[in-house]
């Protein structure tokens, strides 16, 4: 993989007494953050080769309102992002190493503490990826900690 771009959900309603968590849809504000995100992605180029992404209603669609920024694309639901370390986001992505991009659309703390580990090669406690936020990682080598230099950052 020569670039991984990490895109966090966007805002959501609370979770409702006796609802299930991955159930949440997304506020209107969080609607219009996720295009916000995807015209920020068609703007710096992406065009992923895959997408994955959690299959929780939040995040996918968050993915569905960016990619329509992108001009499309197609979806792979990985049930493992939910709730996943840093670590098993790695693996994850290994599985996709061939490919030249790749979106992940997950959830945090996995997103931000995967942008951490390949970044500076540790994941810690980073804190630093708000609802919607996208990170654009380069890697020049293998996927390993360390190995990603971050070149452009979307903040809602």
């Amino acid at each position: 993989m020569h670039d991984l771009i990490l895109l966090r959900h966007a805002e959501a309603e609370p979770v409702l007494p006796g609802h299930d968590d991955r159930d949440r849809p997304l506020s209107n504000h969080g609607e219009d953050e996720a295009r916000a995100a995807g015209r920020w992605l068609a703007q710096q180029g992406a065009r992923p080769d895959r997408v994955l992404c959690s299959p929780v209603a939040r995040t996918r669609r968050t993915a569905e309102l960016a990619l329509a920024e992108l001009g499309g694309g197609e979806l792979s639901d990985e049930a493992g992002i939910y709730d996943a370390t840093a670590g098993e986001l790695l693996a994850l992505l290994d599985g996709n190493a061939t490919l030249g991009q790749v979106l992940l659309v997950g959830h945090n703390p996995g997103v931000e503490r995967l942008l951490a580990l390949l970044v500076s090669g540790q994941s810690g406690s980073f804190r630093g990826v708000p609802p919607a936020a996208a990170a654009w990682i380069r890697l020049d080598g293998p996927l390993e900690p360390g190995a990603g230099q971050l070149i452009a950052f979307h903040s809602p």
